[in-house]
């Protein structure tokens, strides 16, 4: 079985609302210090759940973090603006936004992440980062765009 980031944020979210819901049964925290609290015990587990919550919560954004793929297509873009770079003497720039880098971009692969699948009318599927959608939206006619993280476990 694969885990997914959205499953482990479901977790997450159920673990929350447990703890909620323990904490509203149990009146939150105890009231004098000097009787003895039959609940103390329920108390302590709802700490562990919202511990626990926020465990998974931390696990899903790793695990996202790890799962992001490269873009990977032969030249790379401005993650903004796309397909807006010049490069002089070992430095790109974007026309746009003016940022640079200190080596020739458009002529190294993209190392920005991939968001998008972009499927053709062939039915071929190309990953894609935020800037190279840009100018593929604008070339690529009946193409289908499909964010990534809206494809809900199926992104690997």
């Amino acid at each position: 079985m694969t885990v997914t980031p959205e499953q482990l944020r479901a977790l997450a979210t159920r673990a929350e609302a447990l703890t909620a819901e323990v904490w509203a049964l149990c009146g939150g925290t105890p009231g004098d210090p000097a009787a003895p609290d039959p609940l103390v015990d329920a108390r302590q587990a709802a700490g562990w759940l919202a511990r626990a919550a926020e465990d998974l919560q931390r696990s899903a954004a790793e695990l996202a973090r790890l799962q992001v793929q490269p873009c990977g297509l032969p030249w790379a873009v401005c993650p903004e603006h796309g397909n807006t770079l010049t490069s002089r003497a070992g430095v790109s720039e974007c026309r746009v936004c003016h940022r640079t880098w200190s080596y020739d971009r458009p002529g190294r692969p993209c190392p920005e992440p991939a968001t998008w699948k972009v499927i053709d009318r062939a039915g071929t599927v190309t990953r894609m980062c935020d800037g190279h959608v840009l100018g593929a939206r604008a070339a690529a006619q009946d193409a289908t765009f499909v964010r990534i993280d809206e494809v809900a476990g199926q992104s690997q």
